[in-house]
């Protein structure tokens, strides 16, 4: 789930200190806070972002979003700020999911082909309806897709075995 992108923007706002030298945000580096406590360690660097981990959360920042202090690489949140954040945005995203999550809602595969559609939902169980039969899932196997579509995260191919192998289960 990529929830944290979506508010992280919001971090962008707040003012940065002098921003980071490349060098500074490397793999194992420890990133602070503004009070010089620190948030968490980089565990990976790439295509302009730097991933850090809360130990509770990893969480992917744009490289502009660190500033540079004596310590190391800095950000303008706490670690308990930025674990707050990221447990908003799971919260609201799982709110929007099971909302959606209902009998008859037309489901996406994960690159964006038709699925089939809800059957069912009893608790953490879902009858997702296929045009190979019905497959039992979870609710944890449903997003909200960023064009707004309830999204399995697994792919047609997917699916379609799944359903085959429920199918000769019976």
């Amino acid at each position: 789930m990529n929830f944290t992108k979506l508010a992280l923007a919001s971090l962008a706002l707040a003012a940065t200190p002098a921003l980071a030298a490349p060098g500074d945000v490397v793999v194992g580096a420890t990133v602070y806070g503004p009070q010089g406590n620190a948030v968490g360690q980089i565990v990976s660097v790439e295509d302009g972002q730097a991933i850090v981990d809360t130990g509770k959360h990893k969480v992917p920042l744009a490289l502009a979003m660190y500033g540079k202090s004596d310590k190391g690489p800095t950000i303008t949140v706490t670690k308990d700020q930025l674990d707050a954040l990221v447990d908003k945005q799971i919260a609201e995203a799982t709110a929007k999911r099971d909302a959606a999550l209902v009998a008859g809602a037309a489901v996406v595969a994960a690159k964006g082909s038709p699925a089939g559609t809800i059957k069912s939902v009893e608790g953490d169980e879902v009858v997702l309806e296929s045009s190979e039969g019905p497959v039992l899932m979870k609710r944890e196997h449903f997003t909200i897709g960023a064009n707004g579509a309830l999204t399995a995260l697994f792919t047609a191919d997917q699916i379609k075995a799944s359903a085959a192998g429920t199918a000769s289960a019976n």
